[in-house]
């Protein structure tokens, strides 16, 4: 096992746990079930429609999906889902969906939904450069919007919501990419969840969307078949060749959510420690790390801060990459430091970190790098 794989802070694709990649390994020779290599196993055989189907079964059962919800398993990552869902619920509509802008992802989503139809951006945090979230009474919710759409988890910035919005009267839509099985989570309160795999439930490649059949109901009749929802409803997530490798991917670790870490209530408690022993690190470095999001609404799944200057940013990168840390460099639309602490990063690893870290704080308190 390569030493760095456990290191790997990456803000995405980000690090898978460790027994999950023993067995990617071993499947990428063979798969012991059916004698031939993941990569080559057709997508048209009984053995790929068995995953699909212990896979659905698996996010239901972690989540407590009711049965009014179909599970898909989509390629175009979240980026294809900005496009599609205005397709699908916007498309010729008079009154505005709602929309959140609350960082870098759900400011990619908008100008997708303005393609389709009128938006109205409830709420911006702009102005504060994304440093916090809106409270309930800056959130002038309509009754007759097609749809809300927010990011439950901005990854750039480290914001996380720690509660449902909107109102239940109308449809919710929410980009769960980066905290997707991070956590239990309402799901039933919501017409659309999308989340790509690459943060918390396996490789690039494919997307989960959960779609409650009622929002089926007055879909456009002319969508493209790709673009369409009921085409991969009816098709059991295989309309077209999908991605055998991810999808295989995702089931494991899955499985290794259930059975080897207990669920995601125990899994949020995980990332509940990892999170307070880098954020307790940063509030107690007497402005040497310099948190960016607001407290309350703080990631636990991205930590990200500066330091007092872009030359110790410079100098911390490089020596806990020659330490054996990985993808702690900030996301480029900001910069700085981002340590990203997803389902596969362990604590032990979060320990090594916050080792390193309060290590380089001590060393430059020592020289003159604090005072310039």
């Amino acid at each position: 096992m390569n030493p760095r794989n456990p290191l790997n802070f990456s803000g995405g694709p980000a690090a898978l746990p460790e027994s999950v990649l023993h067995l990617v390994q071993q499947s990428i020779v063979e798969v012991p079930e059916v004698g031939l290599s993941i990569l080559g196993i057709s997508h048209r055989t009984d053995w790929f429609a068995a995953v699909i189907t212990e896979l659905e079964n698996n996010i239901r059962t972690l989540l407590g999906l009711s049965g009014e919800y179909h599970v898909l398993l989509l390629q175009g990552g979240a980026t294809q889902q900005f496009s599609t869902v205005p397709m699908t619920l916007l498309r010729g509509k008079h009154i505005p969906a709602e929309y959140l802008h609350t960082g870098y992802w759900s400011g990619k989503a908008i100008p997708e939904a303005r393609r389709e139809g009128p938006v109205r951006v409830i709420w911006s945090g702009e102005r504060d450069g994304f440093s916090r979230l809106p409270n309930d009474e800056e959130l002038p919710f309509s009754a007759d919007a097609p749809y809300i759409h927010y990011v439950s988890n901005e990854t750039v910035e480290g914001l996380q919501f720690h509660r449902v919005l909107g109102r239940d009267d109308v449809p919710r839509i929410c980009d769960m990419s980066s905290d997707f099985l991070s956590e239990p989570c309402a799901a039933n309160k919501f017409a659309l969840i999308y989340a790509h795999a690459q943060k918390n439930i396996g490789p690039a490649g494919v997307t989960v969307v959960l779609i409650r059949d009622s929002l089926l109901e007055g879909m456009p009749v002319d969508l493209p078949g790709f673009l369409d929802y009921r085409s991969h409803i009816k098709a059991h997530s295989n309309f077209n060749t999908p991605p055998v490798f991810a999808i295989y991917v995702v089931l494991l670790v899955t499985r290794w959510l259930m059975y080897e870490v207990g669920g995601l209530s125990r899994m949020a408690e995980i990332n509940r420690n990892k999170a307070a022993l880098l954020y307790a690190l940063v509030d107690g470095s007497n402005g040497f790390y310099r948190g960016r999001a607001n407290p309350a609404d703080r990631s636990l799944m991205n930590v990200s801060f500066n330091l007092p200057t872009p030359e110790l940013e410079r100098r911390f990168l490089a020596e806990s990459l020659a330490a054996g840390f990985s993808g702690l460099s900030g996301h480029r639309a900001i910069g700085g430091i981002r340590a990203s602490i997803y389902n596969g990063l362990t604590f032990p690893a979060v320990e090594k970190l916050a080792g390193f870290m309060e290590d380089f704080l001590h060393r430059m308190a020592k020289t003159d790098c604090l005072a310039k």
